[in-house]
């Protein structure tokens, strides 16, 4: 089977098509064709040896896939040969094929197709989670979303709605971005790379700030963040997409009740139940068109490098799909 592999950390460059064998599926494993896989920041980030636990040589990127299962490990119940399914993996997403634990499978809705379906484990379960389990919010509380028009920012911004929000506010770099956030559900939208927005997102609230923030960037951002967090706000931080660091004490939370929380997905898989519940829930959002899914991109396997370069390049809208 045709596969991306890395031998080397570093660029996109890095990422080399290969001819490997099919891996063949033993106890609770299932082999499953796939028709799509999703492109992530923390597929870059273990191509850069950045990612936040370390990612051994040589590997195959990819933990989001959806496809055809082809064959069944010996200790699988459950899951007959033929399902359309959707799920995340450890890795070796970027193939034509992958070994995925029967526990974790997710079956496809009718009417919802593979290049759908791969949009939703690992954005829409980082949405769903930094909101309701992490950001805890509550009805009529107001959510700053960064990055709003990409692909966990796009889902955050509905499910913000979904779940009660009384003002969603997004932001993004260039005109097209806000807009599409805008059609989304954002009430506002704040451009971040202008001097002062954190003062614009204090305007929009009456000088109150943000109850709910979605932060990803780091650095500046992050402290311009913390800014216009409002009193008993949370902010969730979930990524450092920038690669910049920044000093933070935890004494500042104390004047205002606030806090600062991580967010890491693969924790939240070792909740199986809390995991699954979730991602069947998002796809009956999406099932019902309660969800819409913005896809950047459709990309062949072997253009694996330059989806890689568009994505760290900032240039995409939206979820990026690569199929075998």
């Amino acid at each position: 089977m045709k596969a991306i592999q890395v031998t080397e950390y570093g660029g996109p460059e890095v990422l080399k098509l290969v001819d490997i064998e099919v891996p063949k599926p033993e106890g609770k494993k299932v082999l499953i064709k796939i028709e799509a896989i999703g492109v992530n920041y923390a597929d870059t980030a273990r191509r850069e040896n950045q990612y936040v636990i370390p990612t051994p040589l040589p590997f195959i990127p990819g933990a989001e896939v959806a496809g055809e299962v082809v064959a069944l490990g010996d200790e699988v119940k459950g899951i007959e040969v033929g399902t359309k399914v959707v799920t995340l993996i450890s890795s070796t997403g970027y193939a034509e094929y992958a070994l995925a634990d029967s526990r974790g499978l997710i079956p496809i809705p009718d009417g919802v197709d593979a290049k759908e379906a791969v949009a939703l484990p690992l954005q829409g379960l980082t949405a769903y989670h930094i909101i309701k389990s992490m950001g805890r919010l509550e009805k009529g509380e107001t959510v700053l979303v960064h990055a709003a028009a990409g692909g966990v920012g796009t889902l955050a911004v509905q499910l913000a709605n979904l779940f009660g929000a009384g003002k969603v506010i997004g932001t993004a770099s260039t005109e097209e971005k806000r807009q599409m956030a805008t059609e989304l559900g954002a009430h506002h939208t704040v451009d971040y790379t202008k001097e002062g927005w954190e003062q614009e997102v204090l305007d929009l609230t009456d000088g109150k700030g943000a109850d709910v923030i979605l932060e990803m960037a780091g650095g500046e951002v992050f402290k311009k963040s913390f800014k216009c967090l409002a009193p008993f706000g949370r902010m969730v931080v979930y990524g450092a997409a920038s690669g910049e660091r920044t000093s933070f004490y935890p004494s500042y939370l104390m004047g205002r009740n606030q806090s600062v929380i991580g967010f890491f997905l693969p924790q939240m898989m070792a909740k199986r139940e809390l995991y699954q519940q979730s991602l069947v829930e998002l796809l009956g959002f999406l099932g019902k068109g309660q969800l819409k899914l913005t896809i950047g991109g459709t990309y062949r396997l072997e253009e694996a490098a330059h989806v890689h370069e568009i994505l760290q390049g900032r240039k995409t809208a939206g979820k990026l799909v690569l199929v075998p």
